[in-house]
């Protein structure tokens, strides 16, 4: 999948500046050199509002960098497929006892443009140039969006780092994309964050009630790197 994800500052204001008032906030950001702006446009390696068990096992919202790394790879490894998580070692530790929900507005993906009437072959169709589709839950302004993560160190910091778990793409996302993340129901979020929930099941009852539309492209401000 190439996605990205979209956060309407309106919708979460007041949880995005809660955690830029956090020295842990704000130290992540220094020792990664990244925007605490956690707004707008995000891609992976930025810093994203997610929702995990904090200590108590109370859900609580923190600020973490998208992207697992590995020595194998430069690039952030973004994505996790649904199907291996509790198989392969990168992330079934993760998937059993480390769950989160990233809390977007939608998700961006590309594909190819459709029409009502679409009598082309799929040689025709697939020759088609691709265009950004935004992408969310039915009736909602939030799509939460399952994800597992880990604690990785970086600049002698232990940084939370989440990747979003996907799964084969269902309904009319399936038009676009043959995969898409796994979508949970807003009932469903407490239960999957908890250690010692039975996220099989709860990956069972994902969400496939979604609505697309071409995305709009908005004014991207640079990037305001934050250094020591």
């Amino acid at each position: 999948m190439c996605m990205s994800l979209r956060i309407e500052p309106k919708e979460m204001a007041e949880v995005l500046i809660k955690i830029r008032k956090m020295s842990f906030a704000l130290e992540m950001s220094i020792k990664l050199g990244k925007s605490l702006s956690m707004s707008g446009d995000l891609y992976p390696s930025d810093i994203a509002p997610v929702l995990a068990p904090n200590k108590y096992g109370k859900m609580t919202i923190f600020p973490m960098a998208w992207g697992f790394t590995h020595q194998a790879t430069t690039k952030p490894l973004a994505n996790c497929r649904v199907e291996t998580a509790d198989t392969k070692a990168l992330w079934k530790d993760s998937w059993y006892r480390r769950r989160c929900v990233i809390p977007a507005s939608w998700y961006y993906e590309w594909g190819y443009p459709l029409y009502d009437e679409d009598s082309r072959s799929m040689v025709e169709h697939r020759n088609t140039k691709k265009i950004k589709f935004a992408i969310q839950t039915e009736g909602s302004d939030i799509t939460y969006i399952a994800g597992l993560y880990r604690y990785e160190e970086h600049s002698g910091m232990q940084v939370p780092m989440f990747s979003v778990l996907t799964k084969e793409a269902v309904g009319t996302v399936r038009d676009i994309h043959d995969r898409m993340p796994l979508i949970l129901d807003k009932e469903d979020v407490k239960e999957w964050i908890r250690p010692d929930g039975d996220p099989f099941n709860i990956a069972e009852r994902a969400l496939t009630n979604m609505v697309f539309e071409k995305a709009v492209e908005y004014h991207k401000s640079p990037t305001e790197f934050i250094t020591a």
